[in-house]
């Protein structure tokens, strides 16, 4: 079984991101350290929230090249957008529409991002074997999510 998150991410986040405003650059460093220091992942990324068209375009990740736009209710990433919540999925091949950017993805997170302003986008994290996800990995990257929302916030 692969070992559950470090719950220390969070703080070696807000480190990283002291006194930095840029959004891109937060989210390639956020990317690179969760790539980086989670076992058992193929992708880490973000996608970013398009008003103008309701959906999803690629933003900042680590992993394989990835789907570019992903309609808003389409797919795991669409599905957290448009419910505002978490999604942890065991299998994604029994997801229904589920959108397969990467074959060797099986098991998939996704956290809404939302600041101040409203809707930024979804922090995506993909894993080659099913069932990678548990419900404190989930609690550990929803903390990530807040610590990133926070700094770009203060932007």
């Amino acid at each position: 079984m692969t070992a559950s998150i470090n719950p220390l991410i969070s703080e070696q986040l807000d480190a990283l991101l002291h006194g930095e405003t840029n959004l891109v650059a937060n989210m390639a460093n956020a990317s690179a350290l969760l790539k980086q220091t989670i076992e058992d992942i193929n992708w880490a990324g973000f996608y970013l929230y398009q008003p103008a068209t309701d959906d999803l375009i690629l933003g900042p990740f680590q992993g394989n090249v990835a789907c570019m736009h992903i309609e808003n209710n389409r797919g795991v990433c669409g599905t957290a957008l448009a419910t505002q919540q978490v999604q942890r999925v065991a299998d994604v091949h029994q997801f229904a529409g589920h959108i397969a950017c990467d074959s060797a993805s099986n098991a998939e997170i996704v956290i809404p991002l939302t600041t101040q302003q409203g809707k930024l986008g979804v922090l995506d994290i993909d894993s080659p074997s099913t069932n990678r996800f548990s419900a404190e990995d989930q609690a550990v990257l929803e903390e990530f999510a807040r610590v990133f929302v926070a700094h770009v916030d203060k932007a």
